[in-house]
């Protein structure tokens, strides 16, 4: 198991405002953190290896993050269009789960309409559009948006709306004028009512 990831996530997270000048509550959440880690040893005995690091980065990120009601919390501030890097935590098979890019087609007070995406090039290619007509309908591909490295894929069947505080770092946009976005308003009404 790779403790790397977690132990970064310890030493920044009592640089946090709610650790600011508070030295006992510093040397608190890391006696927790060790605490934690210790009885979590059993249950990741029992998670396949590629989940191990991937749950617990959720796990850290939802101790951290569970009790604020937005990303701004955090200093991001996210909007409709924005492609962000989101925790979306544990998952079952077919859903989307752990650390992924999801564009957000919304917000409704705190919490924001998300579709998470990938860049797997076998999802890319199994896409319905217009090169593709017999593609998979809960798949659309968006190409490459600047500020990504790749072009991804949009998991139609699996948005939802997440708490914001979700959302780790916004890392591209797509404007939401754009004919792109339109004709993704456009498909997810097509999944959601048939």
């Amino acid at each position: 198991m790779n403790y790397d990831k977690i132990q970064e996530i310890i030493e920044v997270c009592p640089n946090l405002p709610l650790f600011e000048n508070n030295s006992d509550l510093k040397r608190e959440y890391s006696r927790e953190w060790q605490k934690y880690l210790k009885h979590k040893r059993n249950v990741y005995e029992h998670i396949d290896d590629k989940s191990i690091d991937a749950n617990m980065v959720s796990e850290a990120n939802w101790i951290l993050r569970n009790k604020y009601v937005s990303c701004e919390s955090f200093g991001v501030n996210a909007k409709a269009g924005d492609i962000c890097f989101i925790d979306f935590g544990q998952a079952y098979v077919n859903e989307t789960g752990y650390q992924h890019f999801g564009l957000i087609m919304n917000f409704c007070k705190s919490k924001a309409l998300v579709i998470p995406m990938t860049s797997n090039s076998t999802q890319y290619h199994r896409a319905l559009d217009e090169e593709n007509p017999d593609g998979r309908i809960h798949l659309m591909r968006i190409g490459k948006v600047p500020g990504l490295n790749k072009p991804s894929v949009l998991f139609m069947n699996d948005m939802k709306f997440i708490n914001s505080s979700r959302i780790i770092d916004v890392k591209a946009h797509i404007n939401v004028n754009s004919s792109l976005f339109k004709m993704i308003q456009k498909r997810m009404v097509k999944i959601m009512f048939g």
